[in-house]
């Protein structure tokens, strides 16, 4: 698997000519876009991926205090993720903001939802009242398991089965693998999301498997396991002491990135257990990404309209 920020260039050494994974990697605003497609089962098991298409957009630090950034990332993602779905007016999509709106750190699904553009009733029951161009979105946070007592899945599928939607686009928080993508990367795959996997409560995933209509997955990594950030402190002390050091006797004397991590799992996860940490101002974090988010899918959702518009509408909400 390859790990951590690879260039075009290193990604297309390793994966050139091979008919597995196709790749692209752009910049747009000072936003790095990659774009990874596993064509099969053997790309399955080189990258860890499911079978599909994923977009990675990496963002510049400290976007959420930047509005005139915040706007072009909107833009931007808007734009990503019409590569994922082809809305029009005779089309239902359904956003499922999935988390926990009593805690700051997964409350980024329902802050999406808050902020959508939402017609379905309008085309139901108003529909003098609403272009004609206008798409029929419908959203829904459906909450947590220890709150409802019902399964996500068994809240989407029911609603899926009653509305019939063309596309159902789910929203979460995600635990980053690296704490250098925390609050930094914006999360698109064609393969649904697996709510819960991120802090090791799995659930059961909404995919198209499960659902019976395409599924994307969004997802932001705002928070960071302890061991995690172990790992990365030990690995970039280690890397800046062997620096000098002739490669050869790295490589006879010294543990690779992913073994030292792995034992840095089984010494510490005894003593200091399951920590999920989030930054100290994820609170501000939440709000700003949840309004590009929310914006970024406005943008996909409803193609006929421009940002002023959607703003305005927003605006009313």
């Amino acid at each position: 698997m390859v790990k951590g920020r690879v260039s075009e260039n290193d990604f297309n050494k390793i994966f050139e000519g091979n008919p597995n994974i196709d790749f692209k990697q752009i910049e747009d605003s000072n936003i790095r876009i990659s774009n990874i497609r596993v064509k099969n089962k053997y790309g399955e098991k080189l990258l860890g991926k499911k079978m599909g298409y994923y977009s990675t957009l990496e963002l510049p630090k400290l976007t959420y205090y930047d509005v005139e950034m915040m706007d072009k990332i909107s833009s931007i993602f808007g734009r990503v993720l019409k590569e994922f779905i082809t809305m029009d007016s005779s089309k239902t999509a359904l956003v499922v903001g999935l988390g926990n709106w009593n805690v700051t750190s997964d409350s980024l699904g329902p802050k999406v939802i808050s902020k959508l553009f939402v017609t379905r009733h309008l085309k139901e029951f108003m529909p003098k009242y609403i272009e004609d161009d206008i798409s029929s979105v419908c959203a829904i946070s459906p909450g947590v398991l220890g709150t409802t007592g019902i399964e996500t899945s068994e809240i989407v599928k029911s609603l899926v089965n009653k509305i019939k939607p063309d596309y159902v686009l789910c929203v979460d928080s995600l635990a980053a693998r690296k704490v250098s993508r925390l609050n930094t990367t914006i999360q698109v795959g064609s393969t649904g999301i697996n709510p819960g996997a991120g802090v090791n409560n799995h659930r059961i995933p909404l995919n198209e498997e499960t659902l019976g209509v395409p599924v994307i997955g969004i997802g932001i990594p705002t928070v960071v396991d302890s061991l995690t950030i172990v790992s990365d402190s030990v690995n970039l002390i280690l890397d800046t002491i062997i620096k000098d050091i002739d490669e050869s006797y790295i490589e006879k004397n010294l543990l690779g990135e992913r073994q030292r991590m792995d034992m840095i799992r089984k010494t510490l996860s005894i003593s200091m257990g399951e920590m999920i940490v989030a930054p100290k101002d994820v609170d501000s974090v939440i709000e700003s990404m949840s309004k590009m988010i929310a914006m970024g899918i406005n943008i996909a959702l409803h193609p006929n309209l421009d940002m002023d518009k959607l703003n305005k509408f927003i605006d009313l909400k």
